[in-house]
């Protein structure tokens, strides 16, 4: 897309998350803008890059490996979509965060290849509020016997929840998945779970990110928002 497009793009998304901070009586420091790169060329991450923007989310391990040796070693990748056990080992040194761990058997495969490079992986716990068949996550009443197990890892260390809300037509419909979401962090991290730290919640994408800023999002996942609708005719 046309470097100067992308530019606007930006400037629009940071009015709106600006904005919802308002509406909610938030600091902008209290939310990360990743701006999600999957199926986007180089360059395009290149311009943002320039905008001061240094997050960014992939969904596939491959794609996010080979963006990584292009592109300058201080961006903070973030894996948002789906992760295969046997894709762990080639990202668990690449990324800030994987956002996707729905399951104990990925998590202790996440446990081995962090100890084997010697480093301590960040993860969020993907919930599915919706209770969507079509999508991965954990339902709600299964989080927390999920983190007891997970906490138990000492080179895994959970910092939060994650969600993909659905596919809706009118943002305000998804409203209630973001505060129940919030709720579930908040009575996690009041159990003081060692190795747990609850402050992150990833939810809210290009269509409903104010919404979600509005109802305690700490990270927001925006792609078509700033680069335009998905290349998939060519990845």
């Amino acid at each position: 897309m046309n470097a100067d497009i992308i530019k606007e793009n930006l400037k629009e998304v940071e009015t709106r998350i600006n904005a919802a901070c308002t509406r909610a009586g938030r600091e902008r420091d209290e939310i990360t803008l990743i701006a999600v790169s999957k199926t986007k060329p180089v360059s395009d991450i290149e311009t943002v890059l320039g905008e001061n923007i240094s997050v960014f989310g992939e969904n596939k391990v491959q794609e996010l490996t080979e963006k990584y040796e292009l592109l300058p070693k201080d961006i903070r990748w973030h894996l948002i979509g789906h992760l295969q056990t046997n894709k762990v080992k080639y990202i668990v040194d690449k990324v800030a965060m994987i956002h996707s761990v729905d399951s104990l058997k990925l998590a202790e495969q996440i446990q081995k290849e962090a100890e084997k490079k010697g480093i301590i992986c960040n993860i969020l716990i993907e919930v599915n509020m919706a209770r969507e068949e079509s999508k991965f996550g954990v339902y709600e009443e299964d989080v927390e016997a999920l983190i007891l197990e997970i906490a138990k890892l000492p080179n895994v260390h959970i910092c939060g929840l994650m969600t993909i809300a659905p596919n809706v037509e009118e943002a305000e419909k998804n409203r209630k998945y973001f505060r129940k979401l919030r709720q579930l962090n908040i009575d996690i991290k009041m159990k003081n779970i060692d190795n747990v730290t609850m402050d992150e919640l990833s939810m809210g994408m290009t269509g409903d990110y104010e919404i979600a800023i509005e109802e305690g999002a700490t990270m927001v996942r925006v792609g078509t928002g700033i680069f335009g609708e998905r290349n998939y005719r060519t990845s």
